[in-house]
């Protein structure tokens, strides 16, 4: 397996796992349990969803859309980013969403964030209660161009601090970034991840909450995913999901469809979650892990050009 196959395999576990979780996320596992089993194969939205309503079976969600955006910014940048290019970005991809009639918007952190930028507050003070887990969700595009280390963690600030400038959301973002990278070189995910979330929790502002690297550990000791989901937490709170999603990965070494699967099954913020996994299970096993059907069908409904966009990103770490 060569880089290549890593980094398509980022980017569409990412997208797979994002498009599983769409129907069920911010639903409760009983809630989840009781409509579709467990999820085995991507379905569509209720129609009284609150935010997905009536999205058909295969979509990504803001996520991934955010992940491309983030790609391209990278790619337009020569490997960096543009803090305040960015967040036009995102204040345009809102304003698309809501001309396609969608309910996927920004998170309630770069919302924030944001706007705050656009109305002339200081870059390095707009994210600075940033705690959610947006950052974490989009950054895989940074784990593919950076390699593992100091330098990997300072991209991670420079793709995120506009909107996640606090240690906690730049330790998860880091840690996620940071198993990607290691994935596509073919090293060991977790030890580079808690590396980086460690140095990652020293970036930024400082907020009271748990430490996202220690509770990346504990959340791998648990024994089941009613355990990750009851104990861990499924929220958007950084410190819950990124944690959940490492634990979800223990839980299914070396079966990334299973993994995208659970996590999808999970709860709570389960469209997020199975992005990181899948992202993370696919840097470090390919992209030929995920059935090829479920590859096919992410390209028939979303035409998202992945192929083209991993060939950039890895000219880039190259």
């Amino acid at each position: 397996m060569n880089s290549r196959d890593r980094v398509l395999g980022a980017l569409y576990g990412l997208a797979i796992g994002d498009a599983l979780g769409m129907p069920t996320q911010m639903m409760s596992r009983e809630g989840i349990a009781a409509r579709y089993g467990s999820i085995t194969d991507f379905e569509s939205a209720a129609v009284d969803h609150p935010i997905a309503a009536g999205m058909a079976a295969g979509r990504v969600t803001d996520d991934t859309e955010q992940a491309l955006l983030l790609a391209r910014a990278l790619i337009d940048g020569r490997g960096h980013i543009d803090p305040m290019r960015f967040a036009r970005d995102l204040v345009e991809w809102e304003d698309e969403m809501r001309l396609r009639r969608s309910l996927d918007l920004l998170g309630p952190s770069t919302k924030r964030a944001v706007q705050a930028v656009l109305d002339g507050e200081l870059l390095d003070q707009a994210g600075r209660f940033g705690t959610t887990n947006g950052a974490a969700m989009r950054v895989t595009p940074v784990g593919i161009v950076a390699r593992p280390g100091p330098a990997l963690v300072d991209l991670v600030v420079e793709a995120s601090f506009v909107s996640h400038n606090t240690g906690i959301a730049l330790a998860g973002a880091a840690a996620v970034a940071a198993a990607v990278s290691a994935g596509i070189e073919g090293t060991a995910p977790l030890s580079a991840a808690l590396a980086a979330a460690e140095q990652g929790a020293q970036r930024g502002h400082w907020v009271a909450g748990a430490d996202v690297a220690k509770r990346i550990v504990w959340a791998r000791s648990l024994g089941s995913v009613d355990d990750i989901y009851e104990l861990v937490g499924t929220s958007l709170a950084t410190q819950e999901s990124v944690p959940a999603a490492f634990g979800i990965l223990n839980l299914y070494a070396g079966d990334p469809w299973g993994a995208v699967c659970a996590a999808a099954s999970l709860g709570g913020d389960s469209d997020t979650i199975a992005a990181m996994v899948g992202a993370i299970a696919g840097a470090t096993h390919g992209y030929e892990a995920f059935p090829a059907k479920a590859r096919a069908k992410i390209e028939r409904v979303n035409r998202l050009g992945l192929a083209q966009v991993a060939d950039r990103l890895l000219a880039l770490r190259s």
